[in-house]
C-alpha cells in the first residue's frame, strides 16, 4: 500500500500530534504509574526545522522518543516498545505510523507504509544516560562535562540534542541536560572562536598565491572554504550550533547578520577573477570583524583590510583576532592547547556524526 491524500505538516508538529492522540493514551492505560519523558530529538531535519515535503521520503513522519529510567528500561522497554507495536493507530493526520525497512544494503532505512498487521513504528525508547551515550559520547546525564568532551562532540550532534521538543517529562532529566547542553561553556566559546579565527587566518593568502601562479579553479575552492568558515563563525558568534553541510546555509540565512553579509558571500562565490573574488571576500571579513569587536569578548581589533606581509595580497589577518580572544582565555586546560579547536574543526566526514563510536573514541583520544 502507499500514501495518498496526506497534507505536510512540520514533522515537530506530527510527532506532537502522535504523542497526544495515540501514545500518552497507550501509555495511560496499560502502563498507568510509569515515569517517563516524551520528545522528538536527534537525528531528523524536523528536530532542527528544515524539513520540507521531500523528507517524507525516508525516516520522516510519525516520530517519537520515549525516556525511561534506566530501571524501567530494563523491566519495561521491551514491553512499551510491543504494546505500541500492537495499539497504534495504523496512521496520524493520514500518514503511516508502520515503517517498511528497506531490503537494499546501500540504503537500510525505513519509508512510511500502510500496513494491515502489527505497526513496526518509530517510536523509540530509551534510559537518558544510554542515549547520550550513544548521541554525544556522553556517559551519564547528571556528571559536570570535561573541557576535552565538549571540544570532542560534533555541533551537528549537540543541535540534535538541543533542538527539537519535549512534549512531556515526568523525569526531569532529559529537561536538565538539554538546559545544560544548549551553549559551550563561556571559556570554551572562546577558544572556539579563536580556533575559528586561526583557521580562517591560515587560508587567506592562498586566494591569491593560488591565483598568482595561474590556478583560478585553486583560488575559487580556496574561497569557498573562507567562506565556509565565515558562515560557522558568525553561528558561533550568535552562540548557535552549526549543522552539518546539508543545513549550514539554511541555519546562517537565520542570523541577523545574514542579510548584510550574503552580498559579500555570494559575490566570492560568483566571481570569475581574482580581484573580484578577493575585494567580496574583504567586504565579508570586515563585516565579520566588526561583529567580533561588537561581542565585546576582548579589547577591539581594527577591522580593516591590509597587505599580507610584503606580498600583494589583500587579507584581513584574521590571527590578530585569534590572538586576542586567545588572550582572554584564563582556563588552565585550555590554555595549554594549541589553536585547533574542536572535533568539528579539525574533521568534517559525516561519518562521524553517523557512528557513535567514533565519537566515543575521539573523546577518549582528547583526555
Amino acid at each position: 500500500m502507499t500514501i495518498s491524500g496526506a497534507q505536510f505538516m512540520p514533522g515537530i508538529e506530527l510527532s506532537e500530534v502522535l504523542y497526544e492522540e495515540a501514545v500518552e493514551p497507550i501509555l495511560r492505560d496499560a502502563f498507568p504509574g510509569l515515569r517517563y519523558a516524551a520528545a522528538r530529538i536527534g537525528s531528523g531535519s524536523e528536530v532542527l526545522g528544515f524539513d520540507t515535503p521531500r523528507s517524507a521520503d525516508h525516516e520522516w513522519g510519525p516520530r517519537l522518543e520515549i525516556f525511561l529510567t534506566a530501571e524501567d528500561q530494563t523491566q519495561h522497554g521491551a514491553a512499551v516498545r510491543r504494546t505500541l507495536t500492537e495499539r497504534l493507530p495504523k496512521e496520524i493526520r493520514g500518514w503511516p505510523t508502520h515503517f517498511q525497512e528497506s531490503d537494499d544494503p546501500l540504503d537500510p532505512v525505513g519509508r512510511m507504509q500502510l500496513t494491515d498487521g502489527p505497526v513496526n513504528h518509530r517510536v523509540d525508547v530509551h534510559d537518558v544516560d544510554g542515549w547520550l551515550t550513544e548521541q554525544l559520547g556522553v556517559r551519564s546525564a547528571g556528571a559536570e562535562l570535561t573541557t576535552r568532551e565538549w571540544l570532542a562532540m560534533p555541533q551537528q550532534r549537540l543541535a540534535e540534542t538541543t533542538g527539537g521538543a519535549v512534549f512531556h517529562d515526568g523525569l526531569g532529566t532529559l529537561t536538565n541536560v538539554r538546559r545544560r547542553l544548549t551553549w559551550y561553556p563561556d571559556q570554551v566559546w572562546r577558544y572556539l572562536l579563536a580556533c575559528q579565527w586561526q583557521r580562517i587566518s591560515q587560508e587567506e593568502a592562498f586566494v591569491g598565491r593560488c591565483a598568482e601562479v595561474g590556478d583560478d579553479i585553486g583560488s575559487a575552492v580556496v574561497a569557498a572554504r573562507q567562506v565556509r568558515d565565515l558562515m560557522r563563525l558568525c553561528l558561533l558568534l550568535e552562540r548557535r550550533y552549526a549543522p552539518y553541510s546539508k543545513w549550514l546555509g539554511s541555519a546562517f540565512g537565520q542570523l541577523p547578520a545574514a542579510k548584510s553579509l550574503k552580498p559579500a558571500l555570494r559575490g566570492a562565490l560568483a566571481a570569475t577573477d581574482y580581484r573580484t573574488r578577493e575585494a567580496h571576500l574583504c567586504d565579508a571579513y570586515e563585516s565579520v570583524a566588526a561583529l567580533q569587536n561588537a561581542s565585546g569578548l576582548h579589547t577591539p581589533v581594527d577591522p580593516k583590510r591590509r597587505l599580507y606581509h610584503s606580498r600583494p595580497f589583500q587579507v584581513l589577518r584574521a590571527e590578530r583576532f585569534a590572538q586576542a580572544l586567545a588572550e582572554t582565555i584564563t582556563d588552565r586546560d585550555l590554555r595549554t592547547l594549541a589553536l585547533v579547536g574542536s572535533v568539528d574543526q579539525w574533521a568534517d566526514s559525516t561519518d562521524l556524526l553517523n557512528q557513535p563510536q567514533a565519537i566515543l573514541a575521539a573523546v577518549h583520544a582528547l583526555k
